[in-house]
């Protein structure tokens, strides 16, 4: 922690110099201002740095020894479907047997509409559904909303109650039936 600096003489006339031409704003006891105030107008604590955070203590190494490993980042969520199948869904092989269209809908109008639609689709015993979301487009509003809402949101809405329960793999659509602004929904059996 840095110390607090003594003013040298020649600062403490400079001080008394400038407080001389000062006007009080309020009535100060003898028209002087203490030295703990005038120390604290010429050095403020919130200008003083912050001290250095402590660095982490490491443990000590000795020749010979074999050094920790490095965490290496996560690997991407497994595939939960049979994988062949799922290379043909992403390659657009497979057709889709029902869709969705949510453009021009507002979110709050929209999740209700997937919902209603994922748990019939699964209901009726469809697997594969395409939900087409669109890419997105800027919107001016007083209230700023990402580019592409939806395409942003729906993926999302898929991995939260009551939907986690219903899909099984989503996965970005095959440029044949929507590309980017389009998403398979691999649902489970009911």
């Amino acid at each position: 922690m840095a110390r607090r600096r003594v003013l040298r003489p020649e600062e403490r006339d400079l001080w008394q110099a400038v407080a001389r031409t000062l006007r009080p704003m309020h009535d100060v006891p003898n028209g002087a201002i203490p030295e703990d105030v005038a120390q604290e107008a010429i050095f403020p604590k919130e200008t003083l740095p912050p001290p250095p955070p402590p660095k982490p203590a490491l443990p000590r190494f000795r020749l010979g020894e074999k050094a920790t490993p490095v965490q290496k980042p996560a690997a991407p969520p497994p595939l939960r479907m049979d994988a062949g199948l799922h290379k043909k869904m992403i390659r657009g092989k497979i057709a889709p047997e029902a869709r969705i269209d949510l453009h021009g809908m507002t979110l709050a109008v929209a999740h209700p509409e997937l919902i209603a639609f994922l748990m019939g689709a699964q209901a009726s015993g469809k697997r594969l559904v395409l939900v087409i979301t669109g890419k997105g487009k800027q919107v001016y509003e007083p209230v700023p909303r990402p580019i592409g809402a939806l395409r942003h949101q729906v993926p999302h809405w898929l991995r939260l109650p009551p939907l986690s329960a219903v899909v099984q793999e989503v996965t970005e659509a095959h440029l044949k039936h929507g590309g980017t602004g389009a998403f398979y929904v691999w649902l489970r059996r009911g």
